[in-house]
Protein backbone atom coordinates (compact mmCIF):
# COMPACT_ATOMS: atom_id res chain seq x y z
CA UNK A 1 0.00 0.00 0.00
CA UNK A 2 1.34 3.26 -0.86
CA UNK A 3 -0.78 5.04 1.57
CA UNK A 4 1.74 5.03 4.69
CA UNK A 5 4.81 6.01 2.82
CA UNK A 6 2.42 9.33 1.63
CA UNK A 7 1.65 10.07 4.97
CA UNK A 8 5.31 9.76 6.00
CA UNK A 9 6.28 11.76 3.07
CA UNK A 10 3.91 14.71 4.13
CA UNK A 11 4.70 14.53 7.36
CA UNK A 12 8.72 15.04 6.60
CA UNK A 13 7.82 18.30 4.30
CA UNK A 14 5.72 20.22 6.93
CA UNK A 15 8.61 19.38 9.68
CA UNK A 16 11.67 20.56 7.28
CA UNK A 17 8.97 23.56 6.97
CA UNK A 18 8.47 24.48 10.37
CA UNK A 19 12.00 24.63 11.19
CA UNK A 20 13.15 26.75 8.21
CA UNK A 21 13.25 30.76 9.07
CA UNK A 22 10.70 33.05 8.09
CA UNK A 23 12.05 35.69 5.74
CA UNK A 24 12.79 38.79 7.69
CA UNK A 25 9.93 41.92 7.04
CA UNK A 26 11.48 44.37 5.05
CA UNK A 27 11.94 47.58 6.90
CA UNK A 28 9.21 50.54 5.85
CA UNK A 29 10.48 53.56 3.64
CA UNK A 30 9.63 56.79 6.02
CA UNK A 31 8.43 60.17 5.21
CA UNK A 32 10.27 62.58 6.06
CA UNK A 33 9.80 66.33 6.34
CA UNK A 34 13.18 68.31 4.82
CA UNK A 35 13.95 71.61 4.89
CA UNK A 36 16.44 73.50 1.73
CA UNK A 37 19.42 74.78 3.85
CA UNK A 38 20.02 78.20 3.40
CA UNK A 39 22.32 81.26 4.51
CA UNK A 40 19.87 83.85 6.16
CA UNK A 41 20.97 87.42 8.30
CA UNK A 42 20.75 86.40 12.38
CA UNK A 43 20.08 88.45 14.76
CA UNK A 44 17.80 91.20 12.65
CA UNK A 45 15.50 91.66 15.56
CA UNK A 46 15.52 90.83 19.50
CA UNK A 47 13.23 91.28 22.59
CA UNK A 48 13.50 91.31 26.28
CA UNK A 49 11.46 91.72 29.09
CA UNK A 50 12.41 94.64 31.51
CA UNK A 51 10.95 96.49 34.62
CA UNK A 52 10.04 100.21 34.35
CA UNK A 53 12.26 102.33 37.15
CA UNK A 54 12.70 105.83 38.21
CA UNK A 55 15.81 107.45 36.52
CA UNK A 56 16.92 108.39 39.54
CA UNK A 57 16.61 105.93 42.78
CA UNK A 58 17.64 107.69 46.22
CA UNK A 59 18.59 105.12 49.55
CA UNK A 60 17.62 107.75 52.11
CA UNK A 61 19.57 107.52 55.53
CA UNK A 62 20.44 110.03 58.41
CA UNK A 63 23.69 111.60 58.92
CA UNK A 64 23.71 110.86 62.32
CA UNK A 65 23.17 107.52 63.98
CA UNK A 66 20.75 107.08 66.86
CA UNK A 67 17.08 105.19 67.93
CA UNK A 68 14.29 105.62 65.27
CA UNK A 69 11.60 107.31 66.90
CA UNK A 70 8.87 107.27 64.20
CA UNK A 71 9.02 106.63 60.19
CA UNK A 72 5.68 108.13 59.00
CA UNK A 73 7.03 106.69 55.42
CA UNK A 74 5.10 104.03 54.28
CA UNK A 75 5.75 101.57 51.17
CA UNK A 76 3.81 103.36 48.08
CA UNK A 77 3.07 106.71 49.47
CA UNK A 78 3.73 110.08 47.52
CA UNK A 79 5.93 112.22 49.28
CA UNK A 80 6.67 116.33 48.44
CA UNK A 81 9.96 117.37 49.02
CA UNK A 82 10.57 118.31 52.99
CA UNK A 83 8.16 116.01 53.90
CA UNK A 84 9.21 114.10 57.14
CA UNK A 85 10.40 110.58 56.35
CA UNK A 86 11.22 109.25 60.28
CA UNK A 87 13.27 110.73 62.94
CA UNK A 88 15.39 109.72 65.42
CA UNK A 89 15.73 111.01 69.26
CA UNK A 90 17.54 113.49 69.37
CA UNK A 91 17.86 114.42 73.56
CA UNK A 92 21.48 113.40 73.32
CA UNK A 93 22.20 115.25 70.18
CA UNK A 94 20.38 118.49 71.84
CA UNK A 95 22.50 118.41 75.21
CA UNK A 96 25.25 118.31 73.18
CA UNK A 97 24.57 121.54 71.33
CA UNK A 98 23.44 123.36 74.53
CA UNK A 99 27.96 122.75 75.66
CA UNK A 100 28.56 124.05 72.66
CA UNK A 101 26.51 127.16 73.11
CA UNK A 102 27.68 127.54 76.62
CA UNK A 103 31.23 126.96 75.12
CA UNK A 104 30.97 130.30 72.96
CA UNK A 105 29.56 132.35 75.62
CA UNK A 106 32.87 131.34 77.51
CA UNK A 107 34.81 132.29 74.56
CA UNK A 108 32.65 135.23 74.25
CA UNK A 109 33.71 137.00 77.66
CA UNK A 110 37.52 135.51 77.22
CA UNK A 111 38.07 137.11 74.67
CA UNK A 112 36.28 140.51 76.02
CA UNK A 113 38.61 140.31 78.95
CA UNK A 114 41.41 140.16 76.44
CA UNK A 115 40.10 143.14 74.74
CA UNK A 116 39.46 145.40 77.70
CA UNK A 117 42.52 144.06 79.03
CA UNK A 118 44.47 145.21 75.74
CA UNK A 119 42.81 148.64 76.54
CA UNK A 120 43.85 149.19 79.78
CA UNK A 121 47.15 148.79 78.94
CA UNK A 122 47.40 150.72 76.04
CA UNK A 123 46.32 153.92 78.32
CA UNK A 124 49.30 153.51 80.50
CA UNK A 125 51.57 153.06 78.06
CA UNK A 126 50.85 156.53 76.76
CA UNK A 127 51.36 157.56 80.29
CA UNK A 128 54.47 156.13 80.33
CA UNK A 129 53.58 153.45 83.05
CA UNK A 130 53.89 149.89 80.92
CA UNK A 131 56.50 148.96 78.09
CA UNK A 132 56.23 148.29 74.28
CA UNK A 133 56.82 144.86 74.92
CA UNK A 134 53.31 144.32 77.44
CA UNK A 135 51.35 146.01 74.96
CA UNK A 136 52.29 143.08 72.51
CA UNK A 137 51.78 140.58 74.84
CA UNK A 138 48.24 142.00 75.71
CA UNK A 139 47.70 141.83 71.78
CA UNK A 140 48.75 138.28 71.59
CA UNK A 141 46.53 137.34 74.23
CA UNK A 142 43.69 138.63 72.36
CA UNK A 143 44.32 137.46 69.39
CA UNK A 144 44.24 133.83 70.94
CA UNK A 145 40.88 134.67 72.50
CA UNK A 146 39.38 135.71 69.24
CA UNK A 147 40.36 132.19 67.75
CA UNK A 148 39.23 130.63 70.36
CA UNK A 149 36.02 132.43 70.28
CA UNK A 150 35.80 131.25 66.38
CA UNK A 151 36.58 128.06 67.18
CA UNK A 152 33.64 127.88 69.70
CA UNK A 153 31.77 128.90 67.30
CA UNK A 154 32.52 126.23 64.88
CA UNK A 155 31.68 123.46 66.68
CA UNK A 156 28.88 125.20 68.02
CA UNK A 157 27.44 125.44 64.53
CA UNK A 158 28.03 122.05 63.71
CA UNK A 159 26.69 120.65 67.19
CA UNK A 160 23.47 122.43 66.03
CA UNK A 161 23.55 120.63 62.46
CA UNK A 162 23.75 117.81 63.87
CA UNK A 163 20.86 118.08 65.99
CA UNK A 164 18.55 118.91 62.70
CA UNK A 165 19.91 116.17 61.20
CA UNK A 166 17.99 113.68 63.78
CA UNK A 167 14.84 114.49 60.70
CA UNK A 168 14.94 113.03 57.38
CA UNK A 169 13.15 114.78 55.01
CA UNK A 170 12.32 113.96 51.15
CA UNK A 171 14.69 115.98 48.74
CA UNK A 172 12.39 115.69 45.93
CA UNK A 173 8.93 114.89 44.81
CA UNK A 174 8.52 110.78 44.73
CA UNK A 175 7.71 107.68 45.85
CA UNK A 176 8.48 105.30 48.52
CA UNK A 177 9.55 102.05 47.03
CA UNK A 178 10.86 100.73 50.26
CA UNK A 179 11.19 101.09 53.76
CA UNK A 180 15.06 99.46 55.58
CA UNK A 181 14.25 100.26 59.14
CA UNK A 182 11.55 100.21 61.96
CA UNK A 183 11.02 102.47 65.06
CA UNK A 184 12.75 101.22 68.01
CA UNK A 185 15.89 100.10 65.20
CA UNK A 186 19.32 102.07 66.29
CA UNK A 187 20.40 103.30 62.92
CA UNK A 188 24.01 104.11 62.40
CA UNK A 189 25.13 107.17 60.20
CA UNK A 190 24.65 106.67 56.64
CA UNK A 191 22.55 103.31 57.20
CA UNK A 192 19.69 103.12 54.46
CA UNK A 193 15.95 103.96 56.07
CA UNK A 194 14.21 104.84 52.63
CA UNK A 195 14.25 104.25 49.27
CA UNK A 196 12.55 106.94 46.95
CA UNK A 197 11.82 106.88 43.65
CA UNK A 198 12.29 110.53 42.13
CA UNK A 199 9.27 111.90 39.85
CA UNK A 200 10.53 112.69 36.29
CA UNK A 201 12.21 110.50 33.86
CA UNK A 202 11.71 106.82 33.48
CA UNK A 203 13.74 104.12 32.38
CA UNK A 204 13.36 100.21 31.16
CA UNK A 205 15.83 98.13 33.09
CA UNK A 206 16.71 94.72 31.60
CA UNK A 207 19.51 91.98 31.17
CA UNK A 208 21.11 90.73 27.81
CA UNK A 209 23.15 87.78 27.32
CA UNK A 210 27.13 87.90 26.48
CA UNK A 211 26.08 86.50 23.16
CA UNK A 212 24.24 89.72 22.15
CA UNK A 213 26.05 92.50 24.09
CA UNK A 214 28.04 93.31 20.84
CA UNK A 215 24.37 93.99 19.26
CA UNK A 216 23.67 96.92 21.85
CA UNK A 217 25.15 100.24 21.62
CA UNK A 218 24.44 103.43 23.36
CA UNK A 219 22.08 105.26 21.08
CA UNK A 220 20.35 102.19 19.43
CA UNK A 221 16.70 103.12 19.25
CA UNK A 222 13.82 100.89 20.62
CA UNK A 223 10.19 99.76 20.95
CA UNK A 224 8.61 99.65 24.07
CA UNK A 225 5.00 97.78 24.80
CA UNK A 226 3.25 97.19 28.53
CA UNK A 227 2.06 93.79 29.49
CA UNK A 228 -0.66 94.96 31.25
CA UNK A 229 -1.38 98.58 29.78
CA UNK A 230 -4.41 99.73 31.22
CA UNK A 231 -6.99 100.37 27.99
CA UNK A 232 -7.29 104.07 27.03
CA UNK A 233 -4.53 105.42 29.34
CA UNK A 234 -2.71 107.90 27.31
CA UNK A 235 0.71 106.14 26.68
CA UNK A 236 -0.23 102.88 27.20
CA UNK A 237 -2.21 101.90 24.08
CA UNK A 238 0.67 101.97 21.33
CA UNK A 239 4.20 101.26 21.65
CA UNK A 240 6.66 103.80 23.61
CA UNK A 241 9.62 104.68 21.92
CA UNK A 242 13.23 104.29 23.79
CA UNK A 243 16.90 104.82 23.60
CA UNK A 244 19.81 102.60 24.98
CA UNK A 245 21.05 104.92 27.77
CA UNK A 246 23.19 103.41 29.22
CA UNK A 247 25.16 99.23 28.99
CA UNK A 248 26.92 97.68 32.23
CA UNK A 249 30.49 97.26 32.07
CA UNK A 250 30.87 94.09 33.32
CA UNK A 251 28.60 90.88 33.96
CA UNK A 252 26.37 90.21 37.00
CA UNK A 253 28.52 87.53 38.86
CA UNK A 254 25.24 85.64 39.62
CA UNK A 255 23.32 86.07 36.41
CA UNK A 256 26.23 86.34 33.72
CA UNK A 257 24.37 88.59 32.01
CA UNK A 258 24.74 92.47 31.61
CA UNK A 259 22.52 94.99 32.58
CA UNK A 260 20.87 97.61 30.16
CA UNK A 261 18.79 100.58 30.78
CA UNK A 262 16.39 102.51 28.31
CA UNK A 263 15.18 105.77 28.71
CA UNK A 264 11.46 106.47 28.22
CA UNK A 265 10.33 109.62 26.24
CA UNK A 266 9.17 113.05 28.87
CA UNK A 267 5.60 112.43 30.04
CA UNK A 268 5.40 108.73 29.43
CA UNK A 269 2.47 107.24 31.49
CA UNK A 270 3.86 104.32 32.69
CA UNK A 271 3.53 102.70 36.06
CA UNK A 272 6.68 102.41 38.16
CA UNK A 273 7.59 98.18 38.33
CA UNK A 274 5.85 97.62 35.39
CA UNK A 275 6.90 94.87 33.09
CA UNK A 276 7.67 95.64 29.66
CA UNK A 277 8.61 94.39 26.54
CA UNK A 278 12.06 96.01 24.93
CA UNK A 279 12.22 95.18 20.68
CA UNK A 280 15.75 96.26 19.39
CA UNK A 281 16.54 97.16 16.18
CA UNK A 282 19.42 95.40 14.24
CA UNK A 283 22.59 97.91 14.81
CA UNK A 284 23.91 99.74 11.67
CA UNK A 285 25.53 97.19 9.53
CA UNK A 286 23.44 94.04 8.47
CA UNK A 287 24.59 90.74 10.42
CA UNK A 288 26.15 88.13 9.18
CA UNK A 289 24.83 85.71 6.98
CA UNK A 290 24.98 81.96 8.12
CA UNK A 291 22.70 79.20 8.42
CA UNK A 292 19.99 78.73 10.82
CA UNK A 293 18.07 75.43 11.27
CA UNK A 294 14.88 74.39 13.48
CA UNK A 295 16.44 72.72 17.00
CA UNK A 296 14.41 69.98 15.93
CA UNK A 297 16.68 68.67 13.05
CA UNK A 298 19.98 68.22 15.26
CA UNK A 299 21.04 65.23 17.18
CA UNK A 300 23.96 64.26 18.94
CA UNK A 301 27.03 63.16 17.05
CA UNK A 302 27.14 59.49 16.14
CA UNK A 303 31.01 59.89 16.28
CA UNK A 304 30.73 59.86 19.92
CA UNK A 305 32.43 62.72 20.39
CA UNK A 306 31.99 65.06 23.48
CA UNK A 307 29.01 67.74 22.47
CA UNK A 308 29.44 66.68 18.80
CA UNK A 309 26.13 67.47 17.53
CA UNK A 310 24.99 66.42 13.62
CA UNK A 311 21.91 66.35 11.24
CA UNK A 312 20.62 63.72 8.55
CA UNK A 313 21.13 65.07 5.03
CA UNK A 314 19.35 63.87 2.32
CA UNK A 315 20.77 62.02 -0.96
CA UNK A 316 18.21 62.97 -3.48
CA UNK A 317 19.92 60.44 -6.03
CA UNK A 318 19.57 57.27 -3.65
CA UNK A 319 16.65 58.67 -1.55
CA UNK A 320 18.63 58.09 1.09
CA UNK A 321 19.55 59.88 4.44
CA UNK A 322 23.45 60.52 6.31
CA UNK A 323 24.61 61.89 9.39
CA UNK A 324 27.06 64.92 8.92
CA UNK A 325 28.69 66.53 12.40
CA UNK A 326 28.20 70.36 12.63
CA UNK A 327 29.26 73.07 14.39
CA UNK A 328 27.04 74.87 16.34
CA UNK A 329 27.65 78.47 16.98
CA UNK A 330 24.59 79.57 19.15
CA UNK A 331 20.90 80.29 19.24
CA UNK A 332 18.84 82.85 17.43
CA UNK A 333 15.32 82.66 18.73
CA UNK A 334 13.74 78.96 18.44
CA UNK A 335 16.38 78.25 15.56
CA UNK A 336 20.21 77.23 15.53
CA UNK A 337 23.12 78.89 14.10
CA UNK A 338 25.32 76.27 12.25
CA UNK A 339 28.90 77.80 11.65
CA UNK A 340 30.35 74.39 9.69
CA UNK A 341 29.49 71.52 8.26
CA UNK A 342 26.35 72.35 5.78
CA UNK A 343 26.24 74.53 2.44
CA UNK A 344 23.06 76.07 1.33
CA UNK A 345 21.67 74.37 -1.38
CA UNK A 346 21.82 70.53 0.76
CA UNK A 347 18.59 69.75 2.39
CA UNK A 348 18.41 68.04 6.15
CA UNK A 349 15.52 66.32 7.71
CA UNK A 350 13.82 68.42 9.86
CA UNK A 351 11.50 66.61 11.63
CA UNK A 352 11.97 62.36 13.49
CA UNK A 353 15.63 62.18 13.57
CA UNK A 354 15.63 59.98 16.25
CA UNK A 355 13.84 57.25 13.71
CA UNK A 356 16.51 57.05 11.17
CA UNK A 357 19.74 55.36 10.55
CA UNK A 358 22.10 55.50 8.46
CA UNK A 359 21.73 54.95 4.48
CA UNK A 360 18.03 54.32 5.18
CA UNK A 361 15.61 55.11 2.27
CA UNK A 362 13.42 57.69 3.04
CA UNK A 363 10.50 59.38 0.56
CA UNK A 364 9.64 63.07 0.89
CA UNK A 365 6.91 64.62 3.40
CA UNK A 366 3.69 65.67 1.39
CA UNK A 367 1.27 67.75 2.99
CA UNK A 368 -2.17 66.46 2.22
CA UNK A 369 -4.13 68.56 0.30
CA UNK A 370 -6.90 70.76 1.69
CA UNK A 371 -9.95 69.40 1.47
Amino acid sequence: MKTPHFVFAMTAVLALAACSRPEAPQEPIRSVKLITVAATGVGAQSEYAGEVRARVESRLGFRVGGKLLQRPAEVGQRVKPGQLLAQLDANDLALASQAAQAQVSAAQTQRNLAAADLKRFTDLKAQGFVSGAEIERRQATLQAAEASLRQAQAQGAVQGNQAAYTRLLADAAGVVLAVEAEVGQVVAAGTPVVRLARDGARDVVFAVPEDRLAQLRVGQPAQVRLWAAATGAPGNGAPLGGVVREVAASADAATRTYQVKLSLPDGAAVPLGATAYVTLAAPEGAGPAMIQLPTSALMASVSGEPNGSAVWVFDAASQTVQPRPVVVAGANGNLIVIAEGLKPGEEVVAAGTHVLSPGQKVTRFAAPAAQ
